[in-house]
């Protein structure tokens, strides 16, 4: 009779692997904390705070309190509309200025400096190494009546055209737009380079050898493909320049007069010599939101959400 084996015991089937743990979602919202923290502190609270003050009445002797008068904002507008103005127009005017001197050398720095990349970007953000104000003095003295810069423009007859524009007044171009507009761009100038020069170094060499071999032109080659390609770069670049230059104030007060004066100005006087908290904080929030709807329009109309 033949005999019936016992067939081998089966071996235990190894488990699968096990799920993994959810201990660590939370670790990317605790590594923001910090700084949602930081927001709320030094932005959200002191915007809150500026909010309840436009909407005060009062004085300092008395005391000011939140009343929703609205009206300071309507009474702001209307009466320090021409700074608005002026400070729009100057910001405008240094943006182009910066972008058509910034452009080129962002080009040069990105494609043709070789081994001087580093030493001329190095100069590019060497104005960063001294203080604001101090930059914006050393203008007082390049600018000064009977100087090189003066006597220079006088000989070309460029002081001619600019009185004609209403940028300057006779032989003098201290204390007059031009001086203004010429401390915005040079103070705000790598502010522009810096993300022109970001944006064209992406840019990948083999598309210029392309349009090269397609029989395209330098020009044709820099409007179709440099430039769009670069589109992030200028966007930033000009956002980066024309935002705080329009808010700015030590240009105005140190190389222009009263005839000058940014919407910059009127809220440092209404904040520290008039001691109108009301009228500082509305034309605060007027400004944000005036330049808030520019940048918004301006986005929306270069095509591309795609910053620097």
């Amino acid at each position: 009779m033949a005999t019936v084996t016992e067939a081998p015991p089966l071996a235990p089937t190894p488990e699968g692997p096990k799920p993994p743990r959810k201990r660590g979602r939370w670790t990317p919202y605790w590594l923001l904390l910090p700084g949602i923290l930081w927001l709320l502190i030094f932005f959200a609270m002191p915007m809150i705070y500026q909010a309840s003050t436009s909407v005060q009445t009062g004085s300092l002797e008395e005391g000011y309190k939140v009343t929703w008068h609205f009206a300071t904002y309507w009474d702001a507008l209307s009466e320090y509309y021409p700074q608005f103005l002026r400070s729009v127009l100057y910001a405008g005017s240094a943006t182009i200025l910066c972008l058509l001197l910034g452009y080129p050398l962002a080009y040069l720095i990105a494609f043709r400096a070789g081994r001087w990349r580093n030493l001329i970007m190095i100069l590019v953000i060497a104005p960063f190494f001294t203080s604001f104000l101090i930059r914006t003095l050393a203008w007082k003295t390049i600018l000064a009546d009977g100087g090189p810069v003066v006597g220079a423009l006088n000989t070309l007859h460029v002081l001619d055209v600019t009185s004609w524009l209403g940028m300057t007044e006779g032989d003098r171009v201290l204390a007059t737009p031009l001086a203004v507009v010429c401390g915005l761009t040079y103070n705000f100038l790598p502010f522009m380079v810096l993300p022109l020069y970001t944006s064209l170094e992406r840019i990948d060499p083999r598309l210029h050898e392309a349009a090269g071999d397609l029989y395209a032109r330098p020009v044709t080659t820099f409007r179709r493909v440099t430039f769009p390609l670069s589109m992030p770069g200028v966007v930033s670049g000009t956002l980066l320049t024309f935002i705080p230059a329009a808010g700015d104030y030590v240009n105005a007060d140190l190389l222009g007069s009263t005839d000058t004066r940014m919407v910059g100005n009127v809220i440092q006087t209404q904040f520290l010599r008039i001691l109108d908290y009301p009228t500082a904080a509305a034309l605060s929030f007027i400004l944000m939101a005036a330049i808030l709807v520019m940048v918004t329009l301006y986005i929306r109309r270069s095509g591309t959400e795609d910053l620097v």
